[in-house]
């Protein structure tokens, strides 16, 4: 997309790097407070009633808030996750990386505002860690990497080997079946969460590949590297004997700078052929 291109040339500088080592630890924190002051963390929800009556720290401080309760696979979910998002931030840059994760955020606050007008205002009631929370940004991160490197290999349970895009599959059918599950507010909330990852990937990515021509000039091509590597084909031949590499292993071919034509010779009629004018 050259709009981001040219953003990232203006705006790039201002990348904050390293950005999922900072959202880990907004999670920790947030984990620390449930359970030392967990009073602190009503304080913390996205509520857009709220918000408008002048609690304005509530549209950043609901990111304090960990996508799910606190134990041994958590703690294993939070290292696979900075494995990822960093891997993802080397890959796309900083610049867009940041661009991804904040325009996730960003939707998300939309998306709590949309909602509290449709519902006539009023709060949400929000339960901690539910609709509008950082476990569908999370989520964004994961189907970005998915969408990335489809066919990298993990081993689920530390047993199963699997390719990562068919975890992803997992995800978005579950994803679906919870739209179909759910009310309107929850509803919003995935849409709004995973829409960076949406418009990143559908605008970004060349979709013309896709097309019949393109799809037809791949197949060419890979029926054309299929054949030169056949056992049958050789890739040197003298024009005057017609010998091959396969007639013999001290066999020595070279081209003739005299003649006229990319013609090849063996090591025993390089100097007696005619050259060819």
């Amino acid at each position: 997309m050259n709009w981001i291109n040219k953003m990232e040339r203006k705006f790039g500088k201002y990348a904050i790097p390293n950005l999922t080592l900072y959202i880990i630890i907004t999670y920790v924190v947030g984990y620390l407070l449930m359970y030392l002051a967990p009073n602190v963390m009503d304080y913390c929800l996205l509520e857009p009633g709220l918000i408008l009556r002048g609690q304005v720290w509530r549209l950043v401080s609901w990111l304090l808030i960990p996508p799910g309760s606190l134990d041994i696979f958590t703690i294993i979910m939070l290292f696979f996750y900075y494995s990822i998002g960093t891997t993802l931030e080397k890959t796309w840059g900083a610049f867009r990386y940041n661009f991804y994760i904040f325009g996730g955020i960003i939707l998300t606050v939309i998306g709590s505002f949309i909602m509290y007008f449709v519902l006539g205002g009023g709060t949400l009631l929000i339960m901690r860690g539910g609709f509008f929370s950082t476990y569908y940004i999370s989520l964004s991160i994961f189907l970005g990497f998915a969408a990335t490197y489809p066919d990298m290999q993990v081993l689920l349970y530390f047993i199963i080997p699997i390719k990562i895009k068919w975890l992803a599959w997992l995800d978005v059918i579950f994803l679906a079946w919870q739209m179909i599950q759910s009310g309107w507010t929850t509803r919003v909330a995935i849409i709004c969460s995973l829409m960076n990852f949406i418009i990143y990937f559908f605008a970004t990515r060349n979709l013309a590949r896709y097309s019949p021509h393109e799809v037809k000039r791949k197949r060419t091509y890979a029926k054309a590297v299929h054949k030169s590597q056949s056992p049958n084909v050789t890739k040197h031949k003298c024009a005057v004997c017609g010998r091959t590499e396969k007639d013999g292993d001290d066999l020595e071919f070279r081209f003739c700078s005299k003649c006229r034509g990319n013609y090849e010779y063996c090591q025993d009629h390089l100097f007696t052929h005619k050259h060819i004018q």
